[in-house]
């Protein structure tokens, strides 16, 4: 007989709401409109990938655990740093246990195992995938700045502050070296823009 899929459906559309649930803690930094929680964690699971694979990890898992990183939160909302002050936060196994209820045995249990992997930090994998989540907000703040937004500098310091493995933070030092769309002028052929440091002294 057919296995019962419904509450794997019903899931399905809960994870889409988390592409319409924004990352509080930018708000702080006066950024009006952030990014969703799944924008960000598709980066982070790329990112996840990327340090795995210099860390000499294993980046398919990396990236698996960094896919199911913030699900929870369909649940509880992105609780910002200020929040958890004040609010406890809620257990990612606990919000998971019930977010799998009803699954087939063997899906439920290969969530619960990757959440429970990512929470405890003990694994390879799991230390580059919480390290792309931290990359991904310093990331995320760089592109902020240059688009007016100064107060994300804490977000970008905390972040680079947080690294763990040598690739992500060597990684976080070749990111802040570079503007967010040299990327791009390396494909044109075009100079990157001096800063007024880097430049002449203006002219009166």
């Amino acid at each position: 007989m057919t296995e019962d899929l419904t509450a794997v459906a019903r899931f399905l559309f809960e994870a889409g709401s988390l592409k319409n649930s924004r990352r509080t803690g930018w708000w702080m930094a006066g950024v009006r409109d952030p990014e969703s929680v799944a924008e960000h964690s598709w980066r982070t699971a790329l990112m996840a990938s990327v340090v795995a694979a210099l860390e000499g990890a294993d980046p398919n898992r990396a990236a698996f655990l960094a896919t199911w990183h913030d699900t929870q939160e369909t649940r509880t909302g992105d609780v910002n740093h200020l929040g958890k002050k004040y609010t406890p936060g809620a257990d990612p196994r606990a919000v998971t246990e019930d977010q799998v209820a009803g699954m087939p045995a063997i899906l439920a249990d290969t969530v619960r195992g990757l959440i429970g992997e990512y929470e405890d930090k003990e694994t390879a994998e799991s230390i580059c995938a919480r390290d792309a989540d931290k990359l991904e907000c310093l990331v995320q703040g760089i592109e902020y700045k240059a688009q007016g937004y100064a107060n994300v500098q804490r977000w970008i310091d905390n972040s680079r502050g947080r690294l763990v493995t040598k690739s992500a933070r060597l990684l976080a030092e070749a990111l802040l070296a570079q503007d967010s769309l040299d990327w791009l002028r390396e494909i044109l052929g075009e100079p990157r823009p001096e800063s007024p440091a880097e430049g002449a002294p203006a002219t009166t």
